[in-house]
């Protein structure tokens, strides 16, 4: 079996007037993508997705582009089976052969951004494929899954402080969640305003409910340190993205200033910044999105290395379909997952790509067992709205 084809579309979703959240990303009306079709010369298909945008709206021209002529072309005839070496390879760019022989990485300048990006869509296509072609869901190839389904945590929390309450309660009540997270950070007009709209949700909900809070890098150390301090009676489960990825020792120095637990990482790529994070003691808990990180293969690495840290991993999700549900496949193998992230924001670049409905039920999601990475692509859709390709 070889890769016959591979075919990359800028995918962008407009979203309902009346589903449009405004955070520090500003208004969000559409929701993008790079996805990826890679097909063998058997006929079998694989979906990826590549990302470089904040949020859900980004421009994906360039990515598109550079998976179209760069890296999609460079795996054409290789045999899918060969996921791990394809991934090392395209790591290494023109010095792949002499990085395999001498047992150590030697990548390309261009070794984060965009590139890693182009890696994440193929690999989550590669895997796709092979648990197509062996008729299996790819947790069972990783070694196999915990549970048959697993605690999710609904993802959203824009309101302000009169409103939180009452938004956070309607994820609840739509799909039973035990656990929400809230944006907090410049969205705010200071870490005081952060901190009263987080109270004000903590009294709301009760003491029953795990809350967190997503600042997406945008409080200076001192701001966050301050926020936390200020919501020091929240009994928050994690607080997100603190400071900017740029600033881990930062990042370890608010971890160290307070007893909230620190989650991180959606922004960060490979194994290698993740044993930065945590030899830095920057994190309590690993965020790698799949579409960002290196795909299947390297957010099986970056939960090694949090198990090896004695951390845990709840990958980043907030995506399109296909990183979606290879997140899902990396959540039920690794042994450091506990959490899946389920967008309660508009997200039809999950619903409207997904021909099977996506939903939680009690507060938890069914891990799925059909071949593959479980998604029944809506080739329609990705017709109708893709705008480059």
């Amino acid at each position: 079996m070889r890769i016959k084809s591979a075919q990359a579309w800028w995918v962008q979703i407009p979203i309902e007037t009346d589903q449009q959240h405004v955070s520090d990303f500003g208004r969000l009306r559409t929701f993008d993508a790079a996805i990826l079709r890679l097909e063998t010369d058997d006929g079998v298909v694989g979906w990826g997705e590549g990302k470089n945008a904040a949020g859900s709206a980004g421009n994906y021209g360039t990515l598109v582009h550079l998976l179209n002529t760069e890296f999609g072309p460079r795996v054409i005839g290789r045999d899918p089976a060969d996921v791990s070496f394809i991934w090392e390879d395209l790591y290494n760019g023109v010095r792949a052969e002499k990085s395999a022989v001498s047992g150590h990485s030697m990548p390309d300048f261009a070794r984060r951004g965009m590139s890693v990006a182009a890696i994440s869509a193929i690999d989550i296509a590669l895997w796709d494929i092979l648990g197509k072609a062996d008729n299996k869901p790819v947790w069972q190839l990783l070694g196999g899954r915990k549970a048959d389904r697993m605690q999710a945590y609904a993802s959203g929390g824009w309101a302000d402080k009169d409103n939180i309450g009452e938004q956070l309660q309607s994820y609840i009540d739509t799909g039973g969640f035990r656990a929400v997270k809230m944006r907090v950070g410049a969205m705010d007009s200071s870490p005081n305003g952060s901190a009263e709209r987080v109270l004000a949700a903590r009294a709301a909900l009760g003491p029953d409910i795990d809350l967190m809070v997503d600042a997406h890098g945008t409080f200076t150390v001192a701001g966050a340190k301050r926020f936390a301090y200020l919501s020091r009676d929240a009994d928050l489960a994690w607080f997100e993205e603190p400071v900017t990825g740029d600033d881990k020792q930062g990042m370890a120095e608010v971890r160290a200033a307070t007893h909230i637990p620190i989650a991180a990482g959606e922004s960060e790529a490979t194994r290698y910044d993740f044993r930065d994070l945590a030899t830095f003691r920057a994190a309590d808990v690993f965020q790698p999105d799949p579409a960002n990180c290196g795909g299947i293969s390297e957010a099986m690495k970056i939960g090694t290395l949090a198990s090896a840290f004695n951390l845990r991993m709840a990958p980043h999700l907030w995506a399109g379909a296909p990183c979606f549900f290879a997140g899902l496949q990396v959540c039920a193998a690794s042994p450091a997952a506990f959490t899946v992230e389920f967008s309660l924001g508009a997200n039809p670049m999950i619903h409207d790509l997904s021909k099977a409905p996506v939903t939680v039920s009690d507060g938890m999601i069914a891990i799925p067992e059909t071949p593959g990475i479980g998604l029944n692509m809506n080739e329609t859709a990705i017709k109708a709205y893709a705008i480059q390709g």
